[in-house]
């Protein structure tokens, strides 16, 4: 079986001002879900969405949420457990390619 594999999209309901045009950070959370489902089994993948302006009461993400922020970061940031692999508008390759690297089965 493969390892778990953690997935957390850091988004907004106000688009970041540099990403007018492009979808909404949850509708970003998902197509992303929607799309690694459709390459990978995901019964080992967890998805999770953090609201960078209410986020949950724990340390990590409201940690990042405020880096997010102050360091003026493109939103969403999508990690996949822990690393960074999108920013703004994310590329499908390198999600799919740290996926692949921390065990992601593909569908057959």
């Amino acid at each position: 079986m493969a390892e778990h594999i953690q997935i957390t999209v850091y988004g907004a309901e106000q688009l970041c001002a540099s990403c007018v045009g492009a979808p909404g950070s949850r509708d970003t959370y998902e197509w992303l879900q929607a799309a690694i489902g459709r390459k990978y089994v995901d019964d080992n993948i967890d998805y999770e969405y953090v609201d960078i302006d209410h986020p949950p009461n724990v340390e990590a993400h409201k940690d990042f949420s405020r880096r997010i922020v102050e360091e003026e970061w493109f939103y969403p940031v999508v990690l996949v457990n822990g690393q960074v692999v999108a920013e703004g508008i994310p590329k499908l390759k390198p999600v799919y390619r740290e996926l692949d690297k921390n065990g992601a089965v593909l569908q057959s």
